[in-house]
């Protein structure tokens, strides 16, 4: 159980890192951030709830709290996708992506408010790693950064911020219900925010318009349909900090993917800067565990 976990959360990962192509073409053709928010959540929608309903899925089992729960945590996909994409209007996707990297020390906060874990010394030395990486990642050394929109960074900050709820939250709620179920449930949040966010450009949607839609089917893939869907079946079946380690392979693949596909350049600096960041996660996560087991070794010792 814990090695197709470790599958899925690895693919739901991935595929996210995959998003940068998709948005950065779709603005390129015009269309706006609602817009490409809008058509992904519509689609995402209509293919979830459609396999849901293929392979007779009910909520039977889940209560009205778990439905709200995983409705309420959808959101933060919804949020991730707006601030994420609004990044990438401003600044380069290799940055953006960076910046929501920064769920790595967000998620120390979101335990400690809802799990009351006090952040350990090994989360703090992580934390020191992750802002030295962020530095050569981001080229700050360098005064690139202070050329660049405020807006831009600011947005990719708050990305890191809702990804590290979605990460936390997603491990937490009606984890025996159907994944494909709560990743509709998910998906159907995500839909009502990205309505509400956007209301004024429901009317500005070219109905008609294929391209769009082939956009936008690409970013629901990636973006809104396989990471909930993947996470939800994987994240129940490992500790909640493995699940964090093996979200870093999206990084790098969205790193390179932005080289490949957006002909972004990555210089060596930065290329040091995304091996601290992903360095701080396996210390932050793994470090825990290492600590944990050597304690419990130690209180055991003393117990016989």
């Amino acid at each position: 159980m814990k090695t197709k976990g470790i599958t899925l959360v690895l693919i739901g990962a991935a595929s996210f890192g995959f998003t940068p192509i998709f948005v950065k073409t779709g603005f390129s053709y015009g269309y706006t951030l609602g817009q490409l928010n809008i058509t992904q959540m519509l689609v995402a929608f209509a293919m979830l709830w459609g396999i849901s309903i293929v392979k007779g899925l009910k909520l039977k089992g889940m209560t009205k709290g778990d439905v709200l729960k995983v409705v309420a945590t959808g959101t933060s996909v919804g949020l991730t996708g707006i601030f994420y994409y609004g990044a990438m209007l401003y600044i380069p996707a290799s940055l953006a992506i960076i910046l929501l990297f920064q769920f790595v020390w967000m998620g120390m906060i979101y335990e400690w408010i809802f799990s009351k874990a006090v952040p350990t010394k090994v989360n703090l030395l992580s934390l020191v790693v992750t802002l030295t990486g962020v530095v050569f990642a981001s080229e700050i050394i360098g005064g690139d950064v202070a050329e660049l929109p405020t807006i831009g960074l600011v947005l990719g900050l708050l990305s890191g911020a809702s990804y590290a709820g979605f990460i936390f939250f997603s491990g937490q709620v009606a984890t025996k219900s159907h994944p494909i179920l709560r990743s509709a449930l998910m998906v159907a949040g995500s839909l009502v925010l990205m309505l509400l966010v956007f209301v004024r450009e429901i009317t500005s949607v070219p109905l008609g318009d294929g391209r769009l839609w082939l956009i936008a089917f690409g970013v629901a893939m990636v973006g809104a349909v396989l990471p909930p869907w993947f996470f939800a079946a994987g994240a129940p079946l490992i500790p909640g900090r493995l699940a964090n380690v093996l979200s870093s392979v999206e990084l790098p693949v969205a790193i390179i993917s932005a080289m490949v596909f957006l002909s972004e350049s990555v210089s060596p600096l930065q290329w040091f800067g995304i091996l601290l960041i992903i360095l701080a996660i396996f210390m932050n996560e793994l470090g825990e565990s290492f600590i944990r087991r050597k304690k419990g070794y130690r209180e055991k010792i003393v117990h016989e």
